[in-house]
């Protein structure tokens, strides 16, 4: 992973622009591991939720 996708806190929106792809389409990708996620707290999902969702998506690749 480079320092491009770093692990942090992310909104929906700024994870479906790292994935380049719609909110709605991201919204379908994350529906399988909505259990493992959890759910989100505020507009963020926190550090581990980022972890279970590049682990589970692959990191999103920059260019």
């Amino acid at each position: 992973m480079n320092a491009d996708n770093e692990i942090r806190p992310y909104s929906l929106k700024e994870l479906s622009q790292l994935y380049n792809i719609s909110i709605k389409s991201f919204n379908t990708w994350l529906s399988p591991f909505k259990e493992e996620i959890g759910k989100r707290q505020g507009r963020y999902y926190n550090v581990l939720q980022i972890e279970i969702i590049f682990h589970r998506l692959g990191p999103p690749h920059k260019g």
